[in-house]
């Protein structure tokens, strides 16, 4: 190829092998299709083959006794049954010899001057009756710069041929028409209709008007065989070979046919890739919304305990306001020597105004704990039922959508969030949680309050910081007594007592409902952090996944371009 090379042809053929390359790095950087892989890499080993006119058709159509009559020599079997069962490749060689290449392909090689610098390809029939036939031509064909389609004048485009021209031209191949048994023909008026016939099919199948030949290869045979003249519709079709086959057209044929097969390619794994791109954005939505929704959860989850705590610390409030009372009530002039009897004062003090507070209290935190609890066990039935649905979704998709890596992974790691949401459901023991939660309650208040936890509980907690409020009030109250020469002294010591009533309750509303703020406040944070964790895993998949996809595509859509300009380029000259 070098040595028959213009400059401007050589730059082309770098240009294409380069794009080719580069093609075949994308491909096999995101695990192509191997049929996809191995086209490109044929291509590339094209470019330093010869010209390739591969002859397609079905069985009976008189394909081999075509190449026959082209070549002058009876080199191929010809029959009434479907004779070409391999693919049988013809080249140039000093003496006639047939080898087997391998169990689809067969080199036969003849001194025939036309196959010096053309190669040959006969097919099996498009309709034989063994389909694998059929799959060795469909294979074969995409690496041929021109097709020679062979149709029969007694069955001219039927269905099989018709579908099998689509696939050729899908490809982006140069088709030429030959219709052979033009001799069954009785009236030279049917030869024109029967041009008009194809020409009118090949416009409507493939979008455009190839170039046509009505011929009769047995004749055509004949007549070189015996040394006639040679019928006029073969001898057109000989010189369309070898005259408009020049070098040059056969150099632009030799480019243009990979980057057909490149461009195909590149179309191919391009709407492949847009099929993932998206599968993904699906998945991204599934993604975002479990976000949004564990969003909600948070935002939900503070305001609610928001409520909650409010509620608690009212019931504290309540006890400081029954306090007051209390103090307004006891500290006075008429119960001056009850105030003497501290145990009663304690005892009617813890009554009156402690009463069930810490029971309530104790209550109310354990209501806390099975509400958190409750919340994050729904919040895992949110995320499994929205998974579940995702992949009900996909299993309703057409079998083969998408197929490969990405929607195994992707599979693969939604059916691992449901199973991690349905085992964290199935295996939270709520009650094991609940007394953890409340044994770190417990500790936080304790050690807020600077008291030893022990064994005791909240509600312990609690009566221990309201009683010692009781000592206090009841030595303020005694000591109003003891020091008490005139009716002065006590509304002074009722406003100490009351003050020293608001301090303590404050101090304990205070360490309360920090302790419980900052251990609540952790223990949605721990939830929210299990669930992210749970689906982050799904996220980065799938946000790296889209992240490649899209440069892939952009790299794709460039190298179309480019071939494209070249294909262009080439064409115009």
């Amino acid at each position: 190829m070098q040595t028959i090379l213009r400059p401007e042809q050589e730059a082309w053929l770098a240009d294409v092998r380069e794009r080719l390359t580069q093609l075949l790095a994308i491909l096999s950087r995101s695990g192509a299709a191997p049929e996809d892989e191995a086209g490109v890499r044929n291509s590339l080993r094209q470019l330093d083959d010869l010209f390739l006119l591969v002859v397609v058709g079905e069985f009976n159509a008189g394909k081999s006794v075509f190449v026959n009559a082209l070549v002058g020599e009876a080199v191929l079997e010809e029959g009434v049954l479907p004779t070409t069962t391999t693919i049988q490749i013809l080249r140039y060689g000093d003496a006639p010899g047939r080898t087997a290449l391998d169990e689809s392909r067969q080199l036969v090689e003849a001194p025939v001057a036309l196959l010096r610098d053309i190669s040959i390809v006969d097919t099996p029939g498009t309709n034989a009756i063994e389909r694998k036939h059929e799959a060795i031509t469909q294979e074969f064909v995409p690496r041929a710069e021109l097709v020679f389609f062979v149709t029969s004048a007694d069955r001219p485009f039927t269905e099989s041929e018709r579908a099998f021209m689509e696939r050729i031209r899908a490809w982006g191949k140069k088709i030429v028409v030959v219709v052979n048994k033009i001799d069954i023909l009785e009236r030279p008026e049917d030869a024109e209709r029967m041009r008009e016939f194809v020409a009118d099919n090949s416009i409507r199948l493939l979008g455009i008007y190839p170039d046509i030949f009505l011929i009769s290869a047995r004749e055509a045979l004949r007549a070189k065989q015996t040394g006639g003249p040679v019928p006029a519709g073969f001898e057109a079709l000989e010189r369309y070979v070898v005259e408009t086959l020049d070098a040059e057209e056969r150099v632009r044929l030799k480019l243009l046919n990979p980057l057909g097969i490149g461009e195909h390619v590149i179309g191919k794994n391009a709407a492949r890739g847009e099929a993932e791109l998206a599968l993904l954005r699906e998945d991204l939505g599934t993604i975002e919304e479990l976000e949004s929704r564990l969003e909600v959860y948070k935002e939900d989850m503070s305001q609610g305990f928001r409520l909650r705590l409010a509620d608690l610390d009212n019931v504290l409030r309540q006890m400081e306001a029954r306090g007051r009372d209390f103090i307004d009530d006891t500290v006075r002039v008429g119960r001056v020597f009850d105030l003497l009897k501290r145990d009663k004062v304690k005892a009617e003090f813890e009554k009156q105004v402690v009463g069930d507070v810490p029971a309530t209290v104790e209550k109310r935190v354990d209501a806390i704990i099975d509400w958190l609890i409750s919340s994050e066990l729904q919040q895992w039935q949110m995320i499994r039922d929205h998974l579940l649905r995702r992949r009900t979704e996909l299993s309703e998709r057409a079998a083969g959508d998408i197929g490969g890596r990405l929607e195994y992974d992707r599979a693969r790691l939604i059916d691992t969030l449901g199973r991690t949401a349905q085992r964290t459901m199935e295996s939270y023991d709520q009650r094991a949680e609940a007394d953890r939660m409340a044994e770190s309650v417990r500790g936080a208040v304790a050690n807020a309050a600077f008291i030893e936890v022990g064994a005791v509980g909240l509600g312990a907690l609690v009566t221990v910081a309201a009683t010692s409020t009781a000592a206090d009030i009841t030595g303020v109250a005694a000591a109003s007594v003891l020091a008490a020469v005139g009716f002065l002294v006590i509304p002074h010591k009722r406003r100490a007592a009351r003050n020293e009533l608001r301090e303590k309750v404050a101090r304990l509303r205070q360490q309360l409902m920090s302790a419980l703020t900052s251990r609540f406040e952790g223990e949605i944070e721990r939830s929210l952090r299990r669930m992210n964790e749970g689906v982050a895993p799904y996220a980065q998949f799938v946000r790296a996944q889209r992240r490649l996809l899209t440069e892939r595509l952009e790299e794709l859509a460039g190298l179309r371009q480019a071939m494209t300009a070249t294909r262009r380029e080439i064409e115009r000259r």
